[in-house]
């Protein structure tokens, strides 16, 4: 405690940075996803879909491990303990699948509302194309498993999406079509 009252903080390596150093900027987008999707489960009706956003928060704090090590001050050891698996976005992947078979094709652009649970799910859509956005200027030097990540929030995004739309749907609640506005 007070050891950041100066702007300073530490990564996992124990390298001392700004705080407003790219790394904590991410490891922040990371972090506000996962309270937002912790609010979501508080509204999701879905069981599944429930325990797969646990599971995304539990990864997401992989992730920020991720973050957090950035391999130029990392011992082997600290990469393979923060070392996170191409799986779980493959896992995502069926998950959309699965998801998709249930819904009615998408021909409009939907606007981001529907149940309770769907429009806290647009939300973190949007965090997680932030989070997404914020990892992509470690890219060039982080090392580690950070590509990794970045691949994993952008196909967030997509099962965030369907997912929005699975819980309205089985939720009852219609989708709202954009429809362009007249002045």
């Amino acid at each position: 405690t007070r050891t950041g009252d100066k702007g300073k903080t530490s990564t996992y390596t124990g390298k001392r940075l700004q705080k407003d150093n790219a790394i904590f900027a991410a490891l922040g987008a990371v972090d506000s996803l996962s309270s937002h999707l912790g609010l979501s489960r508080v509204y999701c009706k879905q069981p599944d879909v429930s325990a797969d956003l646990k599971g995304i928060q539990c990864n997401l704090q992989d992730i920020g491990s991720v973050i957090a090590t950035p391999a130029s001050s990392a011992s082997a050891e600290q990469l393979s303990a923060t070392s996170f698996s191409c799986d779980h976005i493959s896992a995502l992947e069926k998950k959309i699948d699965q998801m998709s078979e249930e819904l009615p094709p998408l021909t409009n652009f939907i606007l981001p509302s529907g149940s309770e649970c769907s429009a806290h799910l647009h939300v973190c859509r949007t965090q997680a194309r932030t989070a997404e956005r914020s990892v992509v200027p470690l890219i060039p030097t982080h090392g580690g498993d950070i590509e990794v990540a970045l691949r994993y929030l952008n196909r967030l995004s997509d099962y965030l999406f369907t997912a929005a739309r699975f819980c309205s749907h089985c939720d009852a609640v219609p989708e709202e079509i954009y429809t362009k506005q007249q002045p």
